[in-house]
């Protein structure tokens, strides 16, 4: 099956389906009695910081970073699961990041997740065809008794059988249950989809078979996809375009395979060389990322990567890079990028 990344799309005129402006997401820390007395400043943990970002209509784009970098919680912002403590989500031009109550509710099913573990994503005492049949009813998508049809409709779309609609999460393996949520994320027709980590759990075996799918479903259905992985190899197959996160901020976005062959931010290009290649006979270690990320409770001044960067000078440590476009259809946050 041929990648994702090789196939050209066409941004030319594109709708853009989600437009994300400044976007931050801090958590408070506790503040004691101790810390009210002696007038500490309230401390947060900046799990997403300014991210500004497009996803086009029909495109499937990718989110790479190290584990705990704010991908997850990006996501989540950008689903409303979390409020955002700064900027702003705009779905199909109308900006969702104030709404509450009936109006949320409204725009929620136009965004479906794909969560990581399909064991606990299902609820345990529904089958599968009560499971769909709720989606379907409670939002109206199709009249009553087109709702059989439109459940055998899904589960062909998943790869499988009409058959097991009776039976419970239970019964099936992770990519069945896996196959089920997609299924899921389907029936209410949504104009975005964000797969989180959605075969991390799964035999590898098994994640092939997932990844085809989302693939097929995405061409077949002109779907827009956000995948969210650290696997690499995963990410160059299945994306058009990948957005490189580090520290809660967006450093490098471009073209997959020009961001994969070309890195111009020095973060990206280590994490793409440090990335493990199936060769048994290589096994060597030439490239790492030294130290570790620092801590989102206390960012680094200027560059926040610049703590780790063996290229970084006196200006990094003192300004923060904006992610600025260096070549058509490139962008990167970087004082001295690797071009």
């Amino acid at each position: 099956m041929e990648a994702a990344s090789s196939m050209v799309f066409n941004y030319t005129g594109a709708e853009k389906v989600v437009e994300l402006r400044g976007v931050a997401k801090w958590f408070p820390l506790k503040y004691g009695l101790t810390d009210f007395l002696t007038r500490k400043p309230r401390r947060y943990l900046k799990a997403v910081n300014n991210v500004t970002l497009d996803i086009y209509k029909g495109e499937t784009l990718g989110l790479v970073g190290e584990s705990g970098c704010g991908k997850s919680t990006l996501a989540r912002t950008i689903l409303r699961l979390y409020e955002p403590t700064n900027g702003s989500v705009i779905l199909e031009g109308q900006d969702i990041s104030k709404l509450k109550g009936t109006a949320l509710r409204v725009v929620r099913p136009k965004m479906q997740m794909v969560f990581q573990d399909p064991y606990s994503s299902l609820n345990p005492r529904m089958s599968v065809y009560e499971m769909l049949e709720e989606m379907l009813k409670v939002h109206k998508i199709v009249p009553n008794n087109e709702i059989p049809n439109r459940i055998a409709e899904l589960l062909e779309m998943s790869g499988l059988s009409v058959e097991i609609a009776e039976r419970f999460p239970g019964e099936f393996s992770g990519g069945q249950r896996q196959r089920i949520c997609i299924a899921r994320s389907l029936s209410l027709n949504p104009k975005l989809i964000i797969a989180d980590e959605p075969v991390s759990a799964l035999d590898v075996s098994i994640q092939a078979q997932i990844i085809n799918l989302l693939n097929d479903l995405q061409r077949g259905l002109h779907l827009t996809i956000l995948f969210i992985s650290h696997d690499l190899r995963l990410v160059r197959f299945i994306t058009h375009r990948v957005a490189v996160m580090y520290l809660g901020g967006i450093v490098e976005l471009g073209v997959t395979d020009e961001v994969f062959e070309h890195p111009y931010h020095p973060y990206t290009d280590v994490l793409t060389k440090a990335a493990p290649v199936l060769d048994p006979t290589n096994r060597t270690r030439n490239y790492a990322i030294e130290g570790e990320p620092p801590s989102p409770i206390n960012m680094p001044t200027g560059c926040r990567f610049h703590p780790r960067c063996k290229f970084a000078q006196e200006v990094c440590r003192v300004d923060e890079p904006e992610l600025l476009e260096v070549a058509p259809g490139r962008q990167v946050a970087c004082h001295f990028p690797l071009m």
